[in-house]
């Protein structure tokens, strides 16, 4: 049985997870030419990139200019990513035009499945993380938590351990969810992080199938799955039907991780693929999809090579007056692919296929 949703949260993290992968010198009033035209496109939630330190991540190092002079759309709220103190005291002095005080999220805690990614993306352990966790849990009972979020990392397998069994996965989740329970408190929350691309369709459903029959309580599914091999928009529609609604996504595919070994082939689902894929099976979505697919255009001139999207090549579906002529010319190149966008003048001087008395060219005229 399908529980298809009527609606889904997807995220676009081009700013953040797309540009951190990307060159260095990439201008500051390029970046926020792209961050106006996601603006555009129907995002509700925008990441402006993240306070992280310039050591290890020198692309976020203008994210205070950024923050300072980026122009907020109405109806957005804009956010970044923290990841200690520091950098949360940095973007909170932005507040309220920035957001990254989290106000009515659930508290949660995050644990790697594997060890060597904890140590090299955290620069710490699987047991540290762990051990973490009971501070944060005591922390959230102390202010009255009624619910809690979950976070598994690289549930399905790693570059550098191999594959994680369903039953791995399963363990690692009683652990964590064992502890907030301890605690009086319920979790009702799943987020699966993945940077290695070891995802597949029938691995995704066999899992939150198992987690739905053991943890009913467990309502709500984040799914923030990297696309290195290819399988995740099919690893995603498995979630859509069964009733997982909050999905992250980058512009063109963006992103990557350089902890992972993969580096820029770690990108992500194409927010307009997805997009048009959800709008397709009747999932309100949000976004404009004419309007994602003029940002990747605007997405590829900033970092100055093609995406990995496919709806932002093609276009979406045609249909009624969008149909194309049945009498237009051979179109080759990806530039002349995009006359849904640009117009027919960029196939002009192309060979046609049909001759002038062709009867099919006469009914297309009449």
């Amino acid at each position: 049985m399908s529980l298809l949703p009527k609606s889904v949260i997807i995220t676009d993290d081009t700013m953040r997870e797309g540009l951190q992968i990307e060159r260095v010198d990439i201008p500051v009033e390029a970046k926020l030419r792209l961050l106006d035209a996601l603006g555009e496109t129907g995002a509700k939630t925008i990441s402006i990139g993240s306070f992280a330190h310039p050591k290890w991540t020198p692309q976020m190092a203008c994210i205070d200019e950024i923050a300072q002079r980026f122009v907020p759309k109405p109806g957005i709220t804009y956010t970044a990513a923290v990841f200690n103190k520091a950098g949360y005291d940095r973007a909170d002095q932005y507040f309220p035009k920035l957001d990254v005080r989290k106000k009515g999220r659930l508290p949660g805690t995050n644990v790697e499945m594997c060890d060597t990614f904890a140590r090299r993306n955290y620069n710490r352990s699987q047991a540290q993380q762990i051990e973490a966790m009971d501070i944060a849990i005591e922390n959230a009972r102390n202010k009255g938590a009624t619910g809690a979020s979950v976070g598994i990392g690289n549930p399905f397998g790693s570059n550098f351990e191999g594959p994680y069994s369903l039953q791995q996965r399963m363990d690692m989740l009683a652990l964590m969810i064992g502890k907030w329970e301890a605690a009086g408190i319920p979790v009702k929350r799943v987020s699966f992080l993945e940077a290695m691309g070891w995802n597949l369709p029938h691995l995704v459903r066999e899992t939150l199938v198992a987690i739905k029959e053991r943890w009913p309580g467990i309502t709500d599914f984040h799914m923030h799955l990297h696309n290195q091999r290819g399988a995740t928009l099919a690893s995603y529609y498995e979630a859509l039907q069964l009733g997982v609604r909050e999905f992250d996504t980058c512009l063109g595919g963006m992103g990557g991780c350089p902890y992972c070994g993969n580096g820029r082939a770690a990108g992500q689902v194409p927010t307009e693929d997805f997009v048009d894929l959800c709008h397709e099976m009747g999932i309100e979505t949000g976004y404009n999809l004419d309007k994602l697919i003029e940002a990747v255009a605007i997405a590829e001139e900033v970092v100055g090579h093609p995406l990995w999207g496919h709806v932002s090549k093609s276009g979406a579906r045609p249909r009624g007056k969008a149909l194309y002529p049945a009498n237009m010319p051979f179109v080759e190149t990806l530039e002349e692919a995009a006359h849904f966008r640009k117009g027919p003048q960029v196939y002009a001087g192309q060979l046609s296929p049909w001759k002038a008395n062709d009867p099919l060219m006469k009914g297309a005229a009449s």
